[in-house]
C-alpha cells in the first residue's frame, strides 16, 4: 500500500517485490493449472478465430485486479478482458489516476495450443508515461522486469539488446494479417526486401522480450491495444532500444499512434524499419 507522501517512485522501490509476488500467484493459481489441461467448455471466441478467451484469462485478471488494487490504492486497473466486457474502462489509460495495465495470458491462441510461448504482462502507468513493467513466462519460468531509468532485468540479470549485427538480414516480427487493414498490409509488406527477414509474430510480450535480449531486431506491428505493448514497450527501452511509429514518433501508450509502428533494439534498426513502413504506406 502506498504511504500518504509516498511518490509513485518509492512505491515501485519498495513494492515491486510485492507486484511480482501477486503476478507469480496469479499465474500458479489461475494459468499454470489449465495448461496443456484445458476442458472444450473453457475456451471461447472473442472477434473471432484467432481470438480467444479461456477461464485462465478471465480468472487470473480478476486476481491480479483485486492485488494491484490494493497494493497502490487509488490506481486503476485496465485489463484486457474487462475492456472487452466494457470498451468504456479502456479511457482510464488517458486519466489522471496511476493505471496497472493487464493482459493475463499473452499469447492464449498459444496457450490454448499447449505451447509454452505465452506470458503475463503488466505494466504501471501515470498520465501516459509507462513507469514499471513485468512480463512472466510462466511455463518457462522467466520473469523478466523493469523501471524507468533503472535498467531492465531477466531473472535478476541485466539486459542489453546491443547493435544489430553487420552483414546478416535484420529478423523482424510482424502482425497476423488477421489483425491488419489493406492500408497496414501493403506498408508491412515493404519490409519483404532485402536484408530483412520478416516473419509473423507470436506473444507480442514475448517477441519485445526476444529484443531486449538481443536474439531479435525489430517487431512491426499494426494494433495498439496498450495490455500488448505498455510492458514489453519499457523493457525494451530499457534495455536501450528505441520504439517509434510510421510518422517517426514514439509510441504513445495513450493511443492515436500512425500504424504500424516498430520496436527495435537499436536506432538505426528502428529508423530502417520506420523508412519502409513509409514507402509501403
Amino acid at each position: 500500500m502506498i504511504q500518504d507522501t509516498e511518490t509513485i517512485d518509492e512505491f515501485l522501490t519498495r513494492c515491486s517485490a510485492d507486484v511480482e509476488e501477486a503476478v507469480r500467484k496469479a499465474a500458479a493459481t489461475e494459468i499454470l493449472p489449465r495448461f496443456r489441461r484445458l476442458a472444450e467448455h473453457e475456451v471461447d471466441q472473442k472477434s473471432g478465430p484467432h481470438d480467444l478467451v479461456t477461464d485462465a484469462d478471465r480468472l487470473a485478471e480478476q486476481q491480479l485486479t483485486e492485488a494491484l488494487g490494493a497494493l497502490l490504492p487509488g490506481s486503476v486497473v485496465v485489463g484486457e478482458e474487462a475492456v472487452h466486457a466494457d470498451p468504456a474502462t479502456y479511457d482510464a489509460i488517458q486519466g489522471e489516476a496511476p493505471v496497472w495495465i493487464v493482459d493475463p495470458v499473452d499469447g492464449t491462441r498459444q496457450f490454448v495450443h499447449g505451447d509454452d510461448g505465452f506470458c503475463t504482462l503488466v505494466a504501471l502507468a501515470h498520465r501516459g508515461t509507462i513507469l514499471a513493467s513485468w512480463t512472466y513466462a510462466a511455463a518457462r519460468d522467466q520473469l523478466a522486469t523493469a523501471v524507468r531509468g533503472r535498467g531492465a532485468f531477466l531473472d535478476g540479470e541485466r539486459l542489453f539488446a546491443g547493435p544489430a549485427a553487420p552483414g546478416r538480414d535484420l529478423t523482424v516480427a510482424t502482425s497476423h494479417p488477421d489483425y491488419t487493414t489493406d492500408e497496414q498490409k501493403h506498408a508491412l509488406r515493404a519490409l519483404w526486401t532485402d536484408g530483412l527477414a520478416p516473419r509473423p509474430c507470436g506473444s507480442a510480450g514475448l517477441e519485445y522480450l526476444a529484443i531486449a535480449r538481443g536474439e531479435l531486431d525489430a517487431v512491426a506491428f499494426s494494433w495498439e491495444a496498450a495490455w500488448d505493448h505498455a510492458a514489453g514497450l519499457l523493457l525494451v527501452e530499457e534495455a536501450g532500444g528505441i520504439h517509434l511509429t510510421r510518422t517517426g514518433e514514439p509510441f504513445r501508450v495513450t493511443g492515436a499512434n500512425a500504424l504500424p509502428f516498430t520496436a527495435a533494439r537499436d536506432a538505426g534498426t528502428a529508423r530502417r524499419i520506420v523508412d519502409l513502413l513509409r514507402t509501403g504506406a
